[in-house]
């Protein structure tokens, strides 16, 4: 145990750590499997609980990569579309890409923030942005305030388990990440039932409500259209 712990400090103590998190934050913006939160969180964790690097620089640097990662995301949708490499085709990504475009059209800023929380549904949603002509000027300060909000928020979740465990490198970097997975899987469960309503076309209750007195009121009354009612 010592021994892994040491390694981890002198891995979080190197400057090479910062080129890294830059990196990995550009690359997860369009390529999902690569864990640019996990490295910053476990960062974080690590240095609250034996010291290690700046956090303010590497959340900077961090949300710096999550910005440029975005905007490339966004210029492939926009230079190739949603459908070009068979990835992008599969069930999953076909079924949130669907979802990115409708909800694009609804609400944009809100999703395009809050989708920077979601590894596959940020690449889908700034995919979809460029696919659809959302506008880039329109686009580049909302994924500003997505990459700032995403650095703060996975350095917190490092801190609050580096505080948790102190004086545990390792014990408190594992946590921070199990941590941050767990939120992340329960956002992205969220996620997808709300996709799977939406391609089942379920009605709110309050859209119902609306067809039902809408039926009602009706001067001609349920099944004056030759329906059944």
């Amino acid at each position: 145990m010592d021994v892994v712990n040491e390694l981890i400090l002198q891995a979080v103590a190197s400057p090479w750590l910062y080129l890294l998190m830059l990196t990995l934050a550009i690359v997860d913006g369009f390529f999902p499997p690569v864990p640019s939160e996990t490295v910053l969180v476990a960062a974080a964790a690590v240095t609250v609980s034996a010291g290690g690097p700046n956090l303010i620089l590497l959340a900077t640097v961090a949300a710096a990569g999550a910005l440029i990662g975005d905007n490339l995301a966004y210029a492939i949708g926009h230079s190739v579309g949603t459908r070009r490499w068979a990835w992008m085709r599969r069930p999953r990504m076909a079924a949130t890409f669907t979802w990115a475009r409708t909800a694009l059209d609804r609400s944009g800023a809100p999703l395009i923030i809050g989708a920077r929380y979601i590894p596959v549904g940020r690449v889908a949603v700034n995919m979809s942005a460029g696919a659809l002509g959302f506008g880039w000027r329109r686009f580049l300060p909302l994924s500003a305030i997505a990459a700032v909000t995403w650095a703060a928020y996975s350095t917190g979740l490092g801190l609050v388990a580096g505080h948790w465990l102190a004086d545990q490198p390792l014990l408190s970097a594992l946590a921070g990440i199990l941590l941050a997975l767990v939120i992340g899987v329960a956002i992205d469960r969220v996620a997808a039932i709300r996709r799977r309503r939406h391609a089942r076309g379920t009605a709110s209750p309050r859209e119902l409500h609306d067809v039902i007195a809408h039926r009602i009121t009706s001067p001609l009354g349920p099944g004056a259209d030759g329906t059944a009612g």
